[in-house]
């Protein structure tokens, strides 16, 4: 096949019962907070909760009778190895997925859960997929790609299709990068439909490959990233020359930032999104000048998020806020004084999560003790407010702010 506007209205018609045509939404509340007019395409309510689901239905789907009789192969360690596994199964196809060793043991259960069959190699998925091409060669199993094959970005760019179908007017779409498959997709779809508009790439500050490539660089990408989903060394040779016709920009958006749009999406819109599903909010967020006044597509691209991360970032975002504060004092180690630190605080306003009550461990005077407490706040302005009315009650406390609060 040859990638083109054809093609993905094709894919469209194919994956059309396979898949969630997922809602579009507006966000009056982040609209406010970016001074532009934010639509969400929620691909994180995919029955997977990625949209990996429809390049992988479209590239199954154009598999031959004897190619889905030798079954399929993939490697991964998320979301293209549940789409791969879950789609297969319900065509009726066997399918193998290849994950590093190291992969979470929820995510392997999962995907076995949607009837592939798991094999363990190797440290990383670039050495998992070496072991799939292995496993494609010996057993004649038809190798899937997660981004750098025709069909895949053909059904990835029936994202696109779904958001100008509801909204033509739109001015712009944001959408995250990883391999490149979703951008390449979205792009020839959206030029297509509306040759004006706007597409800006979003890639995080660890893995800025796609960018770096435009540039005839290699970029130097490792560790990790929250938004593992577009966590990629080398972008694919399919989407690089699109990429390079098509989209605008690719914007680089910094982990805090990551971070903070995965607490927006939770407490304002109530929806749970993985890294790379926030990071194109991070960048609108980050860099609101570039964006202002624009109505802005903003591609939700997964919400597989680990509950323990998910955890972290929730409460990581409330001491970002200044509504979770660490404070520390003082106070004579006598019967009493506690219970009137505790009092005098609820009625400031509040609410004590975690008190560490130290006497041996500190270096402190023998008749005093060390109290630090965890309170939750209203905001920033309610924390250094509490801390003032102890003072102004003779304990001397203070805001114990985290490294990277620090002046």
């Amino acid at each position: 096949m040859t990638l083109s506007p054809d093609a993905i209205r094709d894919a469209a018609r194919a994956i059309a019962s396979g898949v969630h045509r997922t809602p579009f939404t507006h966000s009056r509340t982040l609209s406010e907070i970016a001074d532009a007019e934010i639509w969400l395409k929620l691909e994180n309510l995919q029955y997977t909760a990625s949209f990996k689901e429809r390049g992988a239905l479209n590239r199954l789907l154009a598999l031959s009778t004897a190619e889905r009789a030798a079954g399929v192969v993939a490697a991964s360690a998320g979301n293209h190895a549940q789409a791969v596994a879950w789609h297969a199964t319900r065509l009726g196809i066997e399918a193998t997925i290849v994950m590093p060793v190291p992969t979470p043991l929820v995510k392997i259960s999962g995907t076995e859960k949607l009837g592939a069959a798991i094999v363990l190699d190797g440290d990383s998925v670039t050495e998992a997929a070496d072991r799939a091409r292995q496993i494609s060669a010996e057993t004649g199993a038809v190798f899937i790609h997660p981004y750098d094959d025709e069909h895949v970005i053909a059904g990835q760019g029936t994202v696109a299709l779904e958001m100008l179908a509801d909204r033509p007017d739109l001015d712009t779409l944001v959408i995250p990068v990883g391999g490149g498959g979703l951008i390449a997709g979205c792009a020839i779809a959206a030029h297509d439909i509306s040759p004006g508009i706007e597409i800006v790439g979003v890639e995080t500050e660890m893995y800025p490959s796609m960018r770096a490539a435009l540039a005839g660089e290699t970029a130097t990408a490792a560790g990790y990233s929250i938004a593992d989903g577009i966590s990629v060394k080398i972008p694919g040779v399919l989407a690089l020359p699109i990429v390079r016709d098509l989209v605008s920009r690719i914007d680089i958006v910094r982990e805090g930032d990551i971070e903070q749009a995965v607490h927006l999406f939770a407490e304002i819109e109530k929806l749970v999104v993985e890294g790379a599903g926030a990071a194109p909010l991070a960048a609108v967020l980050a860099a609101p000048d570039q964006f202002a006044g624009k109505r802005l597509g903003l591609v939700v691209s997964g919400g597989n998020i680990d509950s323990r991360l998910l955890s972290s970032v929730l409460m990581r975002g409330l001491v970002r806020s200044g509504r979770l504060i660490r404070m520390s004092m003082q106070v004579s180690d006598l019967p009493g004084s506690l219970a009137n630190i505790t009092g005098l605080i609820a009625r400031l306003g509040g609410n004590i999560v975690e008190v560490e009550h130290e006497r041996w461990f500190r270096d402190v005077p023998v008749r005093l003790a060390q109290i630090e407490m965890l309170l939750e706040v209203r905001d920033g302005g309610d924390g250094s407010r509490i801390v003032q009315g102890l003072n102004e009650a003779g304990y001397a406390a203070r805001l114990v702010l985290p490294d990277s609060f620090s002046a």
